[in-house]
């Protein structure tokens, strides 16, 4: 476990259960997504891979019930899927109050106030997350830098988005950097890029049991007390 008195430089920040609120909304996009297009809801499968991009999520679960489907099939019933997705997804969280965790917030302001960066990665293409960020009502400047699935040739548990962080805000020693995130699949991409502070908090889609099974450096309540570890 990392000194935890020596502050990182930088603190990456997931979004769904971690700094806003997970209500269900991409479960239940994920499912009628499915649904739609004549696919099979795993739930088990969905929750899985809760933390990954969303769109390889689908991918993956549309080459599984697909498998004798050409490539030029497969790739358009995935479109097909995908738009479905977002476009339930854009509409329940377009529609959502109290969205952001009030301590995000405070969380962001207190590390900024002790000169360490902070930045948003998220599994969430940009289109949604522009979304997401209007309907939380952060003011301009709250974080360094955002982010998303899209913008990186492959999501968690690659360490793509944390290297994108890291290269939006100068930082360049992946030993001041922690991750912060309610799912495995943020750890995991922590733990490849190798960076010092994996911290997962307790808010969002995995359980204690799981995150405890993921290579965390802490395990908090909320994202509340993140900045204790070191302000």
């Amino acid at each position: 476990m990392p000194d935890s008195c020596r502050p990182p430089s930088l603190v990456i920040f997931d979004l769904g259960g971690t700094t806003i609120r997970d209500r269900g909304e991409v479960p239940a996009a994920f499912a009628g997504a499915l649904e739609s297009s004549g696919l099979t809801v795993d739930s088990g499968a969905i929750a899985a891979w809760r933390g990954a991009s969303k769109r390889e999520v689908l991918s993956r679960l549309v080459a599984d019930q697909r498998p004798a489907l050409a490539d030029t099939e497969r790739e358009a019933l995935l479109a097909l899927t995908y738009r479905h997705f977002c476009t339930v997804l854009t509409e329940r969280l377009s529609r959502a109050e109290d969205l952001a965790f009030p301590d995000a917030r405070v969380v962001f302001e207190r590390l900024h106030a002790a000169g360490i960066r902070v930045a948003l990665n998220t599994g969430f293409d940009r289109a949604i997350v522009d979304v997401i960020l209007s309907v939380a009502g952060w003011p301009e400047g709250l974080v360094d830098a955002v982010v998303c699935g899209d913008e990186v040739p492959a999501g968690r548990p690659a360490p793509f988005m944390i290297f994108g962080a890291m290269e939006r805000t100068g930082v360049a020693d992946v030993g001041r950097v922690a991750v912060v995130g309610d799912t495995r699949l943020d750890l995991e991409a922590g733990a490849n890029a190798g960076v010092a502070f994996r911290i997962g908090v307790l808010t969002g889609a995995h359980d204690r049991a799981t995150l405890e099974r993921a290579p965390y450096t802490h395990l908090l309540e909320s994202v509340g007390v993140v900045p204790d570890l070191w302000v």
